[in-house]
């Protein structure tokens, strides 16, 4: 009996240090950190010299807003290799990619932290490779949206692709209102604005969201066609 309960504490601890781990895949909402303006997550960074914690998704472009009572600083993520200077005003401050899954301490000044990037997991949500997405485009009726820059969408995109940015994307869903229950892919250059676009649809109510996985260079690399 006694071994039995045991095994149980055991089974517990594993699930609730995995599961409940901030550094593991997950949709919980309210694990992740800050909210997502023109199209970055938005990071409020205290003047406690406590070492402060994140949690972000895979794919999130991020900035730190600063308290007013320190000066500008550098941020400096030691294992990205990347120190960039930060200002108050959110619209010109440095931003970081987070690009890959994992655990990224950072320094800003006297402050240490450190940023929990975790993938998106949804219902409403699925990533496809290139080829599920060619295969998927031509025996679906689907929205095809690209969230990069202008100038990318010039030099080459999917056929019929509509072109809303991701600094736009919120500003603008409106135009997309009528597609709510329709499915919608999405992509960008590599697959971390599409994720970041992803999340902003499905929070706004769409039901039918796919992200090509690894973006348009996947899709090139793999010759499928674009258009410009």
């Amino acid at each position: 009996m006694k071994r039995k309960q045991l095994m149980l504490i055991i089974l517990l601890y594993v699930f609730a240090t995995t599961i409940l781990s901030p550094g593991i895949s997950h949709s919980s909402e309210d694990r992740v950190s800050g909210f997502i303006r023109d199209g970055y997550r938005i990071l409020d960074v205290q003047s406690s010299t406590d070492a402060q914690q994140f949690t972000a998704y895979r794919g999130d472009y991020i900035k730190f807003r600063m308290p007013r009572n320190i000066s500008d600083s550098i941020a400096v993520f030691p294992t990205l290799n990347e120190s960039k200077s930060l200002t108050y005003d959110l619209e010109t401050t440095a931003y970081f990619k987070m690009k890959q899954a994992g655990v990224y301490p950072f320094i800003i000044g006297s402050i240490q932290g450190q940023i929990s990037v975790v993938e998106y997991h949804q219902v409403k949500y699925k990533e496809l490779s290139a080829q599920e997405a060619d295969k998927y485009i031509e025996t679906h009726k689907t929205i095809v949206l690209d969230v990069r820059t202008l100038r990318e969408y010039k030099m080459g995109h999917l056929k019929n692709s509509v072109l809303i940015p991701i600094q736009d994307l919120q500003k603008r869903i409106g135009e997309l209102s009528g597609h709510k229950s329709d499915t919608i892919l999405i992509y960008c250059a590599t697959g971390n604005r599409s994720t970041v676009a992803s999340k902003i649809l499905i929070d706004a109510g769409f039901t039918e969201i796919l992200n090509l996985r690894r973006g348009i260079v996947d899709w090139v690399k793999n010759h499928y066609s674009v258009e410009q």
